[in-house]
């Protein structure tokens, strides 16, 4: 089977990395880092499956335009991806398929939302309406902080088009995990889970980002509570689209809050998350091409088994990430890294030199660990870590590091 992965990123990395040990794989652009890459257009290529990474080519109906052309396709077509296109419609679908969710309004301008902002208590969740490459969120306590993100956000200023309209949430608390499912329009399988980071810096502070690591499985989502999510939010999702007339085949990348009250979901995604897949799908040892040719193909037969191993990845990000990253770092230790077992490095924003690769964005690579547990999988990690440099390299060191949640280890 020849696959086709479309998208640049460490997720696209880590998928053609798996997909490559039963496929032939492409990747669509890739970068310089990605063994497979090519410059030649998705929409030219000849492949039996192709398989969508980023968020913006789904929304822009890519999987579309490839069905169209009779290709296989993982991945929604822009009907379904809107999920993620648009927050104020995925929380319509969450209200429609009855799934937990918090107390939202959606606005267009300031007095209506500064409104509902003193209708709420402690904590504020600020979010674009649109696309905002994972960035468009802001979570606060302080109202004042809040009411110049509605300004900032609806004037245009911070992220353009996609926060003339936002959302506004009640605040949430509890641990944040997430779970992405295989679709195939019908039904759903869970993947493993997997506990993100999103904000820049150590203890959860800084500025949000498109996530600077991740790790999996996550001790305390039992497999009981992965049946919960499924039964309460995603088969629920899946049944509210497809009265809409959607077939969602792709992932469905569910993120939520277990609160006291239990599950609530935070967001969609119409895609695999970045860096979670730098941790799940590494772990798969079912035949992930096999999986997603099944699901394009609207017949999932059987659940994905992962190995016992656990995963821990670290994000390295260019200096001043995620205002103005600084390009054009030469990346120091990288021959030492590969040369590590049970290390991958997985490319993101990477170009090359004559001296070799360089930083090239904001998320230049992920670093991914695998180790009988997640304590073992966390020290490898940062040991490889340690070995990259280049000049204002960001990295979290607390990824994974709340011990208490190895006590079942």
């Amino acid at each position: 089977m020849k696959v086709c992965v479309v998208g640049s990123g460490g997720r696209e990395h880590a998928l053609a990395h798996v997909l490559a040990r039963t496929a032939e794989v492409v990747v669509a652009p890739g970068n310089p880092g990605i063994p497979f890459s090519t410059t030649q257009p998705a929409k030219e290529i000849e492949a039996d499956l192709f398989v969508i990474g980023p968020e913006q080519p789904l929304v822009d109906g890519l999987a579309d335009e490839l069905r169209k052309q009779g290709k296989l396709v993982f991945g929604p077509g822009a009907d379904g991806a809107k999920l993620e296109g648009s927050k104020s419609w995925m929380k319509k679908i969450l209200v429609d398929a009855g799934v937990p969710t918090a107390r939202y309004g959606v606005f267009t301008e300031k007095e209506p939302a500064f409104d509902f902002l003193q209708n709420l208590s402690d904590l504020y969740v600020i979010k674009t309406d649109g696309l905002a490459a994972g960035k468009g969120v802001l979570v606060t306590s302080d109202i004042t902080e809040a009411k110049q993100a509605v300004t900032e956000y609806l004037s245009g200023k911070a992220f353009g088009i996609s926060g003339k309209r936002i959302v506004i949430e009640e605040g949430l608390t509890g641990p944040e995990i997430s779970l992405l499912a295989v679709c195939d329009g019908q039904t759903a399988v869970p993947l493993a889970s997997a506990q993100d980071f999103k904000r820049l810096k150590d203890q959860d502070e800084g500025p949000n980002t498109g996530g600077m690591g991740a790790y999996s499985p996550v001790p305390f989502f039992e497999e009981n509570l992965v049946k919960k999510i499924m039964d309460i939010a995603v088969i629920p999702t899946l049944e509210a689209l497809k009265r809409k007339g959607i077939d969602y085949r792709g992932v469905l990348y569910c993120g939520l809050m277990i609160t006291p009250d239990g599950p609530k979901v935070l967001e969609y995604n119409a895609r695999f998350g970045d860096p979670e897949t730098q941790v799940v799908i590494p772990r798969l040892k079912t035949d992930l091409a096999e999986l997603l040719a099944s699901a394009a193909s609207g017949s999932i037969n059987s659940e994905p088994i992962f190995s016992n191993e656990a995963a821990v990845a670290v994000v390295c990000a260019s200096e001043s990430y995620p205002e103005n990253p600084r390009i054009g770092d030469f990346i120091e230790g990288l021959s030492l890294v590969q040369k590590m077992k049970g290390i991958n490095i997985f490319f993101s924003g990477v170009g090359r030199s004559n001296d070799g690769l360089v930083t090239d964005g904001g998320r230049v690579l992920t670093i991914t660990g695998m180790g009988a547990t997640l304590e073992k999988a966390r020290k490898l990690t940062y040991e490889a870590v340690s070995k990259i440099s280049w000049p204002g390299m960001q990295k979290r060191q607390d990824i994974a590091s709340n011990f208490e949640l190895y006590k079942n280890e």
